[in-house]
């Protein structure tokens, strides 16, 4: 699963989700892509669990470009405990996605395969997503 090799602090606020993807929102490397339609969090598992969707149904031929990393981390107090006693421990990493944002790239295969994939795909992220092409995005996302 995706993890940052080391972090600067442990824990961290929750933060806001507010706005449009400013950075991030063209296809850079593929011809097609799944694109965030809306604010999440997407946890390391998911991306792990698109990313092997993504490569099975094209049997490994073509590149996926994974553009997002989980590098938020998420606490959790355990079940049936008191308030208070401070913040809890460190349950798993998220990436913080905005709408506009670009999730997965991929290119190499053929139009119908690669927007069935990503189809497949998006089917494993808790967010509303949408497949566009390269000639969709030359002016950036809407």
């Amino acid at each position: 699963m995706l993890m940052p090799k080391r972090v600067k602090r442990r824990k961290q606020f929750r933060g806001s989700m507010a706005g449009k993807a400013t950075r991030g929102n063209t296809l850079t490397y593929g011809e097609f892509g799944l694109v965030a339609t809306e604010p999440c969090w997407i946890k390391s598992n998911q991306i792990e669990a698109a990313r092997i969707a993504l490569t099975r149904y094209t049997k490994r031929t073509g590149k996926v470009w994974i553009k997002i990393f989980p590098d938020k981390p998420v606490t959790a107090k355990p079940a049936e405990t008191r308030m208070g006693s401070g913040k809890g421990t460190l349950e798993y990493w998220v990436a913080v996605v905005k709408p506009g944002r670009v999730m997965f790239e991929i290119a190499g295969v053929s139009e119908e395969a690669a927007r069935e994939a990503l189809r497949l795909a998006m089917h494993k992220l808790p967010c509303k997503c949408k497949i566009v092409s390269k000639a969709d995005l030359e002016g950036g996302v809407s």
